[in-house]
């Protein structure tokens, strides 16, 4: 957690100040209950809420740090700095509770007050990626699987797909942020002895949370685990869409690129860059979050009712994923807004290499018109490596210069030269009156592949 990738809003939730006002509130809640119970004075609560009702201002933080040094216990200082403040009714603070209850309410707050910071982001990369789908909806640009040119596709359909996994990613985070705003006000080893449940009831309701079933002094640490499962799971959906970007921008592709702004350098030696830094430090910080995982996994396990091997490991997990998540969304929304995008060059990339790309096209109509698919898949394959091999490259002989025959040689004059080869096979014209092929060059290609298009939109968006 470190400036360079901080939030002021998210990273002041586990600044001391904060945290130290959530274990002040979880007290004077928890004496309101107890004096309605008649378990301590009304006067001792009122004495709480107007005596310590202060805010943690750096001296009060100074001096908790003071008092822990000495106590080498960090909820006995801070209550020895509230007792300060309230004065004799001070003694009626923490009646019957234990340290993990203030500790893990707390966390139970914080982490709930980051989710909801991370929802906000999430809705406006939402609202960054539908804006940029409709914008590119029929924008046709090459599919790849495996990095090689597949079938088209539209960099509409990019972003829907990206926008349809960051849909399924808020329910995930919303879930997240259901199971671990609980609350724990149940004393020693969590049997309640010494503190009755309408206390945590009430300390629930004051600050949003649920009451955990069975705490056992502390809260249960699966809840944990799936909250920074989640966050790992977002991390990696950042990486995903970053790398996206980062291939697109490569020199040979470049159908789109990072918004580079003026007076912005890309290389201190080579003047010419325009480098994908953005996304490249959005897969790093996916990372730096996805670090959090199998620490909270391993947190899980703890010794009979408690034990605070989970601690040290909260303490860092817990600002470091959510402030660095909250950092790269937000620096994800920026990259989505501002993307540039280049269609010239997309259908420069659809065009490149001879229609190949419609090579499943001309095998379904192959089989279509009674030609077996064993044939059709054969012929078409053949012919499609001719294309290859009409532009220089050999897929037999990788090692040498293509060695072109007059017909690949002429291949060269015609822009769809898939369909010049095959209108040349004679096995092909065995089958077919290969005249019949003239029908797919009627069709316009990019039109056949993006024909469903409004249907994916309806689905991702209910509208298209």
């Amino acid at each position: 957690m470190i400036p360079r990738y901080s939030r002021p809003a998210m990273a002041a939730i586990w600044e001391p100040s904060n945290k130290f006002r959530i274990w002040y509130e979880i007290e004077a809640h928890a004496c309101d209950a107890l004096a309605d119970l008649g378990v301590i004075p009304r006067e001792a609560a009122e004495a709480v809420w107007k005596n310590g009702d202060k805010p943690y201002t750096d001296e009060r933080i100074e001096r908790i740090d003071a008092i822990e040094a000495e106590t080498k216990h960090d909820v006995i200082a801070f209550l020895t700095e509230l007792a300060e403040h309230v004065g004799d009714y001070s003694r009626f603070v923490h009646q019957g509770m234990t340290s993990s209850d203030v500790l893990d309410t707390c966390l139970g707050v914080q982490m709930s007050q980051a989710a909801d910071i991370l929802l906000d982001d999430v809705d406006r990369l939402l609202a960054a990626l539908e804006k940029r789908a409709f914008e590119t909806k029929l924008m046709p640009c090459i599919g790849r699987s495996h990095g090689i040119h597949a079938e088209p596709t539209t960099m509409g359909l990019k972003f829907a797909r990206f926008h349809a996994e960051w849909q399924r990613n808020r329910v995930r985070l919303a879930a997240a942020r259901e199971e671990i705003a609980t609350c724990a006000i149940s004393g020693a080893v969590g049997t309640f002895a010494n503190v009755d449940p309408k206390v945590e009831e009430h300390v629930a309701s004051k600050l949003g949370l649920t009451p955990e079933p069975v705490s056992t002094q502390v809260i249960p640490r699966d809840r944990h685990a799936q909250f920074f499962a989640t966050l790992g799971v977002l991390a990696s959906s950042v990486e995903n869409l970053a790398t996206e970007i980062r291939h697109l921008q490569r020199t040979e592709v470049r159908e789109a690129q990072e918004y580079f702004a003026p007076g912005q350098k890309g290389s201190s030696a080579m003047p010419h860059k325009r480098n994908p830094i953005l996304t490249e430090n959005l897969t790093g910080l996916a990372r730096i979050v996805r670090m959090a995982v199998v620490p909270a996994l391993e947190n899980v396990t703890l010794w009979h009712e408690r034990d605070i091997s989970h601690s040290s490991v909260e303490r860092m997990i817990g600002p470091d994923a959510t402030v660095t998540l909250d950092f790269a969304l937000n620096r994800l929304v920026s990259v989505v807004d501002k993307l540039v995008v280049y269609p010239e060059n997309m259908r420069d990339q659809l065009n490149n290499f001879g229609g190949i790309h419609d090579a499943q096209r001309v095998l379904l109509f192959l089989t279509q018109n009674d030609v077996s698919r064993e044939d059709a898949y054969r012929i078409v394959q053949r012919n499609a490596m001719r294309v290859w091999k009409s532009f220089g490259i050999d897929p037999d002989n990788p090692d040498s210069p293509a060695q072109m025959d007059a017909v690949e040689k002429e291949a060269g004059e015609h822009e769809n030269r898939l369909f010049f080869f095959l209108s040349k096979d004679e096995d092909l014209a065995r089958l077919l009156n290969v005249e019949n092929l003239s029908r797919l060059l009627d069709e316009d290609s990019i039109s056949y592949h993006t024909k469903r298009v409004d249907s994916i939109f309806q689905r991702v968006f209910g509208r298209s």
